[in-house]
């Protein structure tokens, strides 16, 4: 008689970068696990609670091996559910309810975040990138914008994106992203011609298709979420440097990963600080081992 696979459930509040993260560890379960992954939506904030401070709605359904939720949406649905299904919730990044409240906080190092045995801090935010077979010679450049946290100066991004195609003679292509201006944009078209592939003209499975066949990948120091996803593609990863508005924990986050040697900094186009011998790197592999040792998804 053939088992049943057990369940997780992600609450998702619609934002890709949040769906990402949730996805990314679900799926690292999946390929250790028979599992079946669903999503759903948050509830309302007075549902939630009603629930939560509640727990007598009946059960309408099997319960879930785990739950897991990324963005501040999705909080009081993680608690509410946990409390009617009796089961371990994972809450990804810091929540803004206390974190003693939820079974597993995966926080990134940059936040800061306490020693607790309920707490695993990570490098960055996890994601679903898959390393693939390296295309020798290639490359890809990804373009931000401006942020909160860093002064978008076009003049200093182009003079590098133009420095680095005179120098390194790779197969490159350069994506910019949603925050792009479109100034810059016009730009890349006559500096770069049809090595650019401006955001409006790629689909969902651009980005991972790229950094899958990549051999090094630059990134604009303000797509911090994007240089955790070259790394976990297995590219060699560098940065291209902006002026920060102040220290911040995303300037924290890839100083702490020049120091360890894992990405390089313009202008070394050559990427002669970049480790040649890395560990692998993918937190959500390595996150998902922590989840099977606590024994919370039974083979």
């Amino acid at each position: 008689m053939n088992k049943t696979p057990a369940e997780i459930w992600i609450v998702s509040d619609g934002k890709p970068g949040h769906l990402n993260q949730s996805r990314g560890l679900a799926e690292a379960l999946a390929r250790k696990r028979d599992l079946v992954i669903s999503e759903q939506p948050p509830m309302g904030k007075l549902q939630a609670l009603r629930l939560w401070l509640s727990g007598g709605l009946p059960r309408l359904e099997a319960a879930p091996a785990l739950i897991i939720g990324a963005g501040h949406a999705t909080h009081l649905t993680l608690l509410a559910l946990r409390r009617l299904y009796r089961v371990p919730v994972v809450v990804m990044m810091k929540p803004s309810l206390p974190m003693g409240l939820f079974d597993l906080c995966l926080v990134p190092e940059h936040d800061q975040p306490p020693r607790r045995p309920n707490i695993l801090p990570t490098q960055g935010p996890l994601n679903r990138m898959r390393q693939g077979d390296k295309v020798p010679g290639s490359g890809v450049v990804l373009i931000g914008g401006p942020s909160r946290h860093f002064d978008w100066d076009e003049a200093l991004v182009l003079s590098q994106v133009q420095a680095l195609l005179a120098s390194e003679p790779r197969q490159w292509l350069i994506g910019s992203s949603r925050r792009t201006p479109p100034s810059t944009e016009q730009a890349l078209v006559e500096l770069a011609g049809e090595r650019f592939i401006p955001a409006a003209e790629t689909g969902p499975d651009w980005l991972p298709r790229q950094l899958a066949r990549a051999e090094a990948c630059w990134v604009t120091q303000d797509s911090a979420s994007m240089v955790y996803e070259a790394l976990t593609a297995g590219c060699k990863v560098g940065v291209l440097m902006l002026d920060a508005q102040t220290e911040n924990r995303i300037s924290r986050g890839v100083e702490t990963l020049c120091q360890q040697g894992r990405v390089t900094m313009s202008p070394d186009w050559q990427m002669d600080e970049v480790a040649m011998t890395q560990q692998p790197f993918n937190e959500a592999e390595r996150c998902a081992e922590e989840i099977l040792k606590r024994g919370w998804i039974c083979q």
